[in-house]
């Protein structure tokens, strides 16, 4: 029995050393950033000394590894992870960057900066900020991101947003300056936003005087992914993701129970649709045309992306496909990008290029009337059908004489023939660098944006009523209009850059440059009344016109840089533009900005405090604006009129306008005052702006008298100035340590501005958005630009006294009980345009944004809210829902008009007095919101199968616009610039039935070789 212990014990110890010996494993693995192969990473046995550094190609081997070992992994600028072996024998890794421990690099007009070096405002938007939320277009991914920064979207596919930076500061165009790649361009929308590696906004005078004509308006400058110079293994990645697009929201309009009964009511004689029992089947339907106009849209985006590089040469190609169904019937937005960045290095010269082509397909939201589907679906009778195969075009709508009422049907409106937008785009650009010496080095680029479109529609006869429909075609109207947009970009620099003793860093440039930019379009139309079935142009009724402009901007700039030991920071530069938007006269113009600053967190005093960085800094410049139409310094000819010549009519031309030779600039002084806060090696971080700009020699269309004979009865001036102020405050947090990991960032705005003057015109205001021929939007002095102008109502009123109490001036008044009370402004005894006063204002008083980002081990958590607050909405739909002016279906609220004394105080009589549906704060409403604008849970794996296959593997479920607070009652309170007015800029604010942004749910996937 003792030897038979003795043997089991041996055994038993045999066994365990076995086990042992068994689990001691070689481990091998890559360890990689977002962009390749990182050389010299860390990689320890977690509590042993026992480690390695990886390679040029980022690879490592460890022998003799415990099966149940951690290793640490660390690197220089990135967080520090904890991987657990698990018996693996191949572990790759991606490091994250350290935002708090990085000194970034911040990309700057012409240039890079050290991020401790930049003297003016500028915010960063990275590529995990743009990547954490799925969007079609990369301005969308700044809403809330950065303060200061206003964006609008529209829910309608391929539509861009509205992007302010810092506000108002002129009634011309606020759009901001986009650059990609050192590039100048129209906006991002050709832009793959997963071909993006960050985002920097230019928003004072030290960043954005460099680009002289165009900094205005603030700058964004764009960079794009790139490969990774010694990254011999290409690195593929993929990022993928579908989902669905819906609009739950919809206006309580009247069923056909109540339609019908709100008709006979309001209606003298009943409409005979409802009265004659012919139409008793007819009429048997319970439409609810907005259900028909929404529906739930597929979304789906994939993105292949190619990357690496040698020791002298990086490259990275990437091609996405974008397909976005909108929530409206028949709206679609598709994208076919391709891009390709590569760089070379020949020691002293080097060279690359950066390409983009997309090519764009937009089905478009169409109207009619100048109506949109919107205004239509809740205006139609809801007891009509949608279809009728027995009339043309297979649709039924009303007919005025039997219905009393006219709304289209938008089904119909929306799917009959068709309409598209096709474009191809290209951006790219080639340049070439040279080290004269140590630090002096010339560089030259060539940059094109070139824009291509054809927008065709084609619309079949049709007739919605066979009793003799009021709205019908007899005939299919065809429309073809292209054009092509070209700009050139021609830029020579030559910069130095030289530190002296160590501490003393200098930093000059010197740059020529030259924009040439042609465009030309071709715009016809023509009738069928044969045929539905050809789409062609033909001479039949045909309609056809032509215009071409062309664009020429040429500057010099001349910019210094200098800090000591990054301490104290002084930035200055000076540019000279001119433009050919300008006589002679006036073509040239000079735009200086000066700069300081002082870390005051590298001062002797400060080195036991918890800062790394206390910056305080402040800078002044002055920027132009040139972005009026072509040729306004002088007169041109109109064609296409017709002059009557012996008895006969004969095609001729006219004078199109009055020139102004003296046109000159509009320049905008621009001065701000800065605070960057960094605690803890950055795990606090803060930064605080003041800014103030002055808009002077606004240019601006003044009536001139139409005795005159113009065809165009305006004149360009240099008049007026706009002020514009505000703060912006931006909160990070971050911690980076432990299993649980977590940031959080908070960011607001503030932008108040004030027309100073109008110039000789002073006492004079400029009319702006019209809806049903009264005045909305207006510019006068005092007052913010675009503001809401019109009568603020009081009540209802309930009795004829109470009429005669305001109306003592005007006892002949048509006012009546139950119709609305508007306040006597000057108490002059009765309600004229002398009582219209400032009803509110569309432009946010703050926007803000937090972002919240959070990870467990493989689990992370991504929380974005955006909001909006003090912007006024005024609501076109209201008028239409509650207005009553005649027969159209309404909002349930109608069913408790006004009907005799008490019975309300908020909706009035039917078919009241005209001035019931003036411009007044009836139809105003607050537009603030707040929104969960993206939730994102997502789920790295890095074991198993997966992790022997792919560098990354990444599954996440995202949601957008699920919740949204406000008490706005439209569909959406983000409400832009109309496009059935062509996005003027006084049409801020104003809903007319705007396409309202869907919610989402995404399904994603993110893969990466």
């Amino acid at each position: 029995m003792a030897n038979s212990f003795k043997t089991n014990v041996l055994y038993l110890l045999m066994l365990i050393t076995g086990g042992t010996l068994y689990a001691q494993q070689t481990v091998t693995g890559t360890v990689t950033d977002e962009l390749g192969p990182l050389a010299g990473a860390n990689v320890i046995i977690k509590g042993t000394s026992t480690g390695t550094t990886t390679d040029f190609d980022g690879n490592f081997t460890l022998n003799n590894v415990s099966g149940d070992a951690v290793l640490i992994l660390s690197y220089l600028g990135y967080r520090t992870q904890e991987v657990p072996v698990n018996n693996r024998t191949t572990i790759n890794v991606q490091m994250e960057a350290d935002m708090g421990a990085l000194d970034e690099v911040v990309v700057v007009g012409y240039g890079t900066q050290s991020r401790a070096a930049v003297t003016g405002a500028i915010s960063t938007v990275s590529e995990e900020d743009i990547t954490a939320l799925p969007v079609t277009n990369a301005e969308q991914a700044l809403q809330g991101r950065a303060p200061g920064v206003t964006i609008i979207n529209s829910g309608s596919p391929g539509t861009s947003p509205v992007v302010r930076i810092r506000g108002l500061g002129t009634p011309n165009n606020n759009n901001p300056l986009y650059v990609i790649d050192g590039v100048i361009t129209g906006g991002l929308g050709a832009l793959n936003p997963n071909d993006i590696e960050s985002v920097q906004i230019l928003k004072d005078a030290s960043t954005t005087a460099v680009y002289g004509s165009k900094g205005s308006n603030g700058v964004v400058i764009v960079t794009t992914k790139k490969g990774t110079k010694g990254a011999t293994k290409p690195r593929l990645t993929l990022d993928s993701y579908t989902g669905v697009q819906y609009n739950p929201e919809r206006y309580d309009v009247l069923n056909t129970a109540e339609y019908i009964q709100y008709a006979r009511d309001i209606v003298d004689p009943d409409p005979e649709r409802i009265t004659n029992p012919a139409y008793a089947d007819f009429i048997d339907n319970e439409t609810n045309w907005q259900d028909e106009i929404f529906r739930t849209g597929i979304i789906q985006s994939h993105t292949l992306g190619l990357s690496g590089g040698g020791t002298n040469a990086n490259y990275r190609f990437s091609a996405g496909y974008l397909d976005q169904e909108g929530a409206v019937i028949e709206t679609e937005f598709k994208r076919y990008s391709f891009r390709a960045n590569s760089n070379f290095d020949f020691g002293r010269l080097r060279f690359g290029e950066t390409m983009t082509v997309a090519f764009n397909s937009q089905n478009p939201e169409r109207n009619a009337g100048g109506r949109s589907l919107i205004e239509h679906a809740i205006k139609a009778a809801p007891y009509l059908a949608i279809y009728n195969p027995n009339n043309p075009g297979g649709f039924q709508g009303p007919n005025s004489a039997l219905d009393a009422q006219d709304a289209e049907n938008a089904v119909r409106v929306q799917t009959l023939g068709y309409a598209l937008n096709k474009s191809i785009a290209i951006l790219g650009n080639v340049f070439g660098e040279f080290d004269i010496i140590d630090g002096l080095t010339f560089k030259t680029q060539v940059g094109i944006d070139y824009f291509k479109f054809n927008n065709n529609a084609f619309t079949p006869s049709f007739r919605d009523d066979s009793n003799g429909g009021t709205h019908q075609q007899n005939f299919a109207l065809i429309t073809k209009n292209g054009g092509t947009s070209q700009s050139l970009l021609f830029t020579n620099s030559l910069s130095y850059k030289k530190t002296f003793a160590d501490v003393h860093n200098l930093e000059v440039l010197l740059l020529a440059e030259e924009q040439e930019l042609k465009f030309e379009a071709v715009n016809a139309s023509s009738q069928n009344a044969i045929s539905n079935e050809i789409d062609q142009l033909s001479l039949e009724n045909a309609a056809l016109s032509s215009n071409s402009s062309e664009y020429n901007r040429i500057g010099y700039l001349g910019r210094i840089n200098y800090d000591y030991d990054e301490k104290y920071l002084l930035a200055a530069s000076i540019r000279r533009d001119a433009s050919s938007r300008f006589g002679a006269n006036n073509r040239w113009g000079w735009f200086p900005s000066v700069a300081a600053g002082w870390n005051i967190a590298k001062e002797g005093f400060m080195q036991d405090t918890p800062f790394n960085n206390l910056k305080l800094r402040g800078s002044w410049g002055v920027t132009g604006n040139d972005n009026i139409g072509d040729y306004r310094y002088s007169s041109v000819i109109v064609q296409n009129y017709l002059y009557v010549i012996n008895d006969g009519l004969v095609q001729g031309v006219t004078s199109g306008g009055l020139g102004n030779p003296d046109l000159k600039w509009e320049e905008t002084s621009m001065f701000n005052v800065g605070l960057d806060v960094g605690m803890f090696e950055n795990k606090f971080t803060a930064t605080l702006e003041y800014y103030q700009n002055t808009s002077d020699d606004l240019l601006i269309d003044r009536p001139i008298p139409l005795s005159l004979g113009f065809h165009n009865p305006f004149i360009t001036e240099n008049v007026g100035s706009v002020e514009t102020t505000g703060f912006e405050i931006n909160l990070g947090y971050n911690d980076f340590e432990g299993d649980f990991t977590w940031s959080a960032n908070f960011n607001l705005g503030t932008s108040i501005n004030e027309v100073k003057s109008l110039g000789p015109v002073a006492t004079t205001a400029f009319e702006g958005a019209f809806f049903e021929t009264d005045n909305l939007t207006r510019i006068s002095v005092g007052e913010p630009l675009f503001y809401f102008y019109g009568y603020e109502m009081d009540g209802i009123y309930q009795t004829q006294a109470e009429v005669d109490e305001v109306f003592f001036n005007d006892p002949g008044t048509s006012v009546q009980p139950g119709d609305i009370r508007y306040v006597d402004q000057n108490n002059d005894g009765t309600i004229n345009a002398e009582d219209k006063v400032q009803i509110g204002n569309p432009y946010p008083d703050f926007t803000f944004g937090l972002n919240l980002s959070a990870e467990y081990k493989n689990l992370d958590l991504n929380l974005f809210i955006n909001g909006s607050v003090g912007n006024d909405i005024y609501n076109t739909n209201l008028y239409d829902l509650e207005g009553m002016p005649r027969l159209f279906n309404s909002g349930v609220a109608v069913l408790d008009r006004w009907t005799g004394p008490g019975t309300s105080n908020t909706i009035p009589r039917a078919l009241g007095n005209t001035a019931n549906t003036q411009a007044s704060t009836r139809f105003l409403e607050d537009g603030s919101f707040t929104r969960l604008k993206n939730i994102t849970i997502g789920y790295t794996f890095n074991n198993g199968f997966l992790t022997e296959t792919f560098d990354k593997f990444r599954l996440y479920l995202s949601g957008q616009n699920l919740i949204t607070v406000t008490d706005y009652s439209g569909l959406d309170p983000e409400i832009g610039l109309s496009p059935l007015q062509g996005g003027n800029q006084f049409e801020l604010g104003i809903d007319r039935g705007n396409y309202p942004q869907p919610k989402s749910i995404l399904l994603g996937v993110q893969v990466a070789f």
